[in-house]
């Protein structure tokens, strides 16, 4: 087919609501000793009800402590969740009580609500552990039984940065180690892993435009720096079906549910 052909092709296409072009068609002029060679257009699926509108906000960078992280950030399954992974468990969903101490400077998940309620979870999930060996997904984590939760909350509800006992000075609480536009993986310190201190991953919500675009740019530029959000800032907005929250200390899933230790005097 040629050009012209290829051109009429696209003028009487369908459209379907759930799938859109995201890239145009181009074409090669073929010459006699080269190869007809078109570029078609790359069609994705909708991803759950659209997102925004989002408020008007703005962000900036810190430079990390260390080395940037080890490979690509989309395919390091401590940043990208979604290479691991999770599965639908049928935990009780709601507040469990956990016996052990309790980290005081804990990052409080009722930040995550600009009216810090209550949660309410609709979902409980067992994330899949990681053989670093073979660098495959392992097995469904079942210690503790569930290690993400997912969150109520109401379409274009904002959704903010918890606030922890930590810093990393000049009064941001967070790093971005990993965005794309319904996922985001923060961290409370200022290193480009998981290895120390807590990591929160958050699934399906819409991440703020201008966030996501900063995060895009310093991973491209290397990341020797990194977004910084301060304690409460605004992260994004819920799509309408809610979002998924996971805890990590020291890179291991901990339980979200945990009373004493996320949800203190609920």
């Amino acid at each position: 087919m040629g050009c012209a052909g290829l051109r009429a092709f696209r003028r009487t296409a369908l459209w379907v609501l759930t799938v859109f072009i995201a890239a145009d068609l181009i074409c090669v002029p073929a010459f006699a000793d080269a190869p007809r060679r078109v570029f078609l257009p790359a069609v994705y699926a909708a991803d759950g009800p659209a997102c925004g509108p989002f408020p008007t906000e703005s962000y900036t960078s810190l430079t990390i402590e260390g080395v940037p992280t080890d490979r690509p950030a989309a395919l390091h399954p401590d940043l990208n969740l979604a290479l691991r992974g999770y599965r639908l468990t049928s935990a009780y969903l709601g507040l469990v009580d956990i016996p052990g101490p309790a980290d005081p400077g804990a990052p409080q998940l009722a930040g995550l609500f600009a009216d810090r309620r209550r949660p309410a979870f609709s979902a409980a999930y067992q994330v899949y552990d990681w053989n670093w060996d073979n660098d495959q997904r392992g097995q469904p984590i079942t210690d503790p039984a569930v290690t993400l939760a997912w969150l109520t909350a109401g379409a274009g509800e904002t959704v903010h940065v918890p606030d922890s006992g930590y810093t990393l000075g000049n009064g941001f609480e967070v790093l971005v180690l990993y965005a794309e536009e319904r996922r985001i993986t923060l961290k409370y310190t200022r290193e480009d892993n998981v290895v120390r201190g807590y990591t929160l991953h958050l699934e399906g919500i819409c991440v703020h435009p201008e966030l996501l675009a900063l995060y895009r740019w310093w991973n491209s530029a290397g990341r020797t720096e990194l977004p910084a959000l301060r304690a409460g800032q605004l992260l994004g907005v819920s799509p309408g079906a809610g979002f998924g929250i996971a805890v990590r200390d020291a890179g291991r899933f901990l339980d979200p549910r945990s009373r004493k230790d996320w949800w203190r005097g609920y």
